[in-house]
């Protein structure tokens, strides 16, 4: 899995381009979403291109995500060839000042040539920053293969492991590092924006052994609760003044941090406690 946390790589000068390849059906138009709503939590301004010209309702689905995060969607329809697309794209970007873009290619059910062709077009046109393999982690160790020829076909820079969040551990990860050399740089934990996360060699290693996650757990309560808000509930606690008032707010905090069988997986020795159904239900009639 690698022993480091490897980050995105920005370009030295014009615009980053993230080029995103992978299968049908892995999420790689919300992966890009995503991918755009880390970059701007980093500072960035960011711009998503529309590359994938088969799928139907990918460019429409594409605009409706950039519209959630709030960053422009790059299109020229469906007559226009992705390669094509791309460049026009990167001008764009230029003329507009902005830092990175993330192109959405074309998925295809299974690898054919035909898809390899197009991005290796795509790659020659802009030259991308980071070519990042979207891999689908319940596929367990079938990523090998996957991984082992889209690196020789066009040549990764990293992978991105989507849905973590069900039953799989990350056997993904293990084939995806040990077969193509490439770091996993973030890995998809759920539905929402924001759970794309940077991918801790570490961390899934203790995911796996079943030992939870604790520093994600500390990292995710920071996002959510305010330092105000917890010296406020440490002096209710303290005083014997913590109410069903208080127990609510912070349920709700839990319930900001994702799903609560995500949430529970985090702490060491929890991996195997059933979810609280009742709890689950209530926050559910809240909302």
């Amino acid at each position: 899995m690698g022993g480091e946390v490897s980050d995105l790589v920005f370009a030295k000068s014009g615009p980053t381009v993230i080029l995103l390849a992978g299968l049908q059906g892995v999420g790689k138009t919300t992966v890009c979403a995503k991918l755009a709503f880390y970059l701007k939590k980093l500072g960035k301004s960011c711009m998503l291109v529309a590359a994938d010209v088969y799928r139907p309702a990918a460019i429409d689905q594409l605009t409706v995500l950039g519209e959630q995060v709030g960053v422009p969607v790059y299109s020229e329809g469906t007559a226009v060839k992705p390669a094509e697309i791309t460049k026009n794209a990167v001008e764009e970007a230029k003329r507009n000042n902005i830092d990175a873009i993330v192109v959405d290619t074309a998925g295809r059910l299974q690898i054919d040539k035909t898809m390899m062709v197009e991005l290796k077009e795509v790659k020659k046109a802009v030259n991308p920053t980071e070519i990042l393999l979207v891999v689908d982690a319940m596929t367990g160790q079938e990523a090998a293969a996957l991984v082992t020829t889209f690196n020789i076909e066009i040549g990764i820079s990293g992978a991105i492991l989507t849905k973590l969040d069900g039953d799989s551990r990350g056997g993904a990860a293990l084939s995806v590092k040990e077969v193509s050399g490439k770091p996993i740089k973030f890995v998809g934990r759920g539905e929402r924006m924001e759970d794309l996360e940077l991918f801790y060699p570490d961390r899934m290693a203790q995911r796996v052994l079943g030992m939870g996650d604790v520093l994600s757990f500390v990292e995710k309560a920071q996002e959510v609760v305010r330092q105000e808000d917890t010296m406020e509930l440490q002096k209710k606690i303290m005083s014997a003044k913590f109410d069903f008032n208080d127990f609510l707010k912070q349920t709700q905090n839990v319930a900001k941090m994702g799903s609560m069988s995500r949430v529970i997986g985090m702490i060491p020795g929890m991996n195997k406690v059933h979810e609280p159904v009742g709890l689950i239900h209530s926050l559910k009639l809240m909302k």
